[in-house]
């Protein structure tokens, strides 16, 4: 049992380096300013993650039909012994760390291998890195914790330098999110961030059955449309908006000229959107459409292109017998 002194300690050891950006990111303002005064109307997924976006979130990871986030555990439970056998960090540095659920695997495989190392992980949330922090070091008595606050689409070069092996760790099918030359240009950054002896723990969504993915991003408790639907929450909140979420409903589907699942949102009403902050008003006609989120899925030989091209090795392939979801452990090449 750990005295409140010693607690106190470890929350004052969790308080979060600010890493600046390397480069500017647009804000909301900007972004709506950019995707939504005109067609073709977008926005970037990162808003959806307000407080009811993220609990809605963690709801859609526990339903039947969203297989990602149960595969990947799976996965990590499995193979995270083999992981740090190999990659050996001295530390972990995960980006878009969340609540580090799915890290807590490696840890466990830390203790059963006897390899202590600390954990760095890199998120947008002070308040949740802080709080995550303080409570891996509880559970895991050995960890150091060194919570990093800031956004990786801004640049990973502020990184704090560290001398030793590093493990990259980017789970969830992140990847997924981006372009494929945004992916290229990201994975790029990180190898440039990365020294002889390090590795990089990649998840990602693999093709598949139509019906299993558009299952997936419309599940039968409708939590996918709730959380893409929140979306218009968030813009009134922010931008003192008054978007009619009941004028609007909720579309995914799988474009498969581009290999892609798309979120929409659909207006179902003519209506006017006034944005208050911005000074500007939006006429949606019945139809209209926003995109909300894309999620490439990739072949196999696609994930060998993408490390290839740069600059990355296989040094090890997890995947379930379905082949939904790969696990890779790659190096520099």
């Amino acid at each position: 049992m750990k005295s409140t002194h010693q607690c106190e300690e470890k929350f004052v050891q969790s308080q979060c380096l600010l890493i600046e950006p390397v480069y500017n990111v647009p804000d909301l303002a900007a972004d709506v300013r950019y995707g939504l005064l005109a067609p073709p109307r977008s926005l970037p997924p990162k808003y959806f993650y307000d407080e009811a976006g993220s609990e809605l979130f963690t709801q859609i990871c526990n339903t039947p039909e969203y297989y990602p986030t149960r595969t990947e555990d799976r996965l990590l439970a499995s193979y995270s012994y083999n992981i740090i056998e190999q990659a050996r960090p001295e530390q972990i540095l995960e980006l878009g760390s969340g609540n580090s659920q799915k890290t807590r695997r490696l840890f466990d495989a830390c203790e059963q291998f006897n390899h202590i190392c600390n954990y760095a992980p890199f998120d947008v949330c002070a308040p949740m890195l802080e709080s995550t922090s303080l409570q891996l070091q509880t559970e895991y008595e050995w960890l150091e914790v060194q919570p990093m606050v800031g956004d990786y689409h801004a640049g990973l070069d502020n990184l704090p330098v560290f001398h030793g092996r590093r493990l990259y760790v980017f789970l969830g099918s992140t990847i997924g999110n981006f372009s494929p030359l945004a992916a290229r240009e990201f994975m790029v950054e990180i190898r440039n961030n990365m020294q002889p002896g390090d590795y990089l723990l990649l998840g990602v969504d693999r093709v598949k059955d139509n019906a299993v993915l558009n299952a997936a991003y419309n599940d039968s408790q409708g939590l996918t449309a709730e959380f893409n639907l929140n979306l218009l929450n968030v813009l009134n909140r922010k931008l003192d908006a008054d978007f009619r979420v009941d004028y609007f409903s909720h579309q995914a589907s799988f474009n498969a000229i581009y290999s892609r699942m798309e979120m929409w949102l659909l207006c179902t009403k003519d209506h006017t959107v006034t944005l208050q902050d911005m000074g500007e008003s939006i006429t949606f006609r019945d139809g209209d459409e926003i995109l909300t989120e894309i999620s490439h899925k990739y072949t196999f030989a696609d994930i060998e292109n993408l490390l290839q091209q740069c600059g990355f090795v296989i040094n090890t392939h997890y995947q379930p017998d379905n082949q939904y979801f790969s696990l890779i452990l790659a190096r520099l090449e």
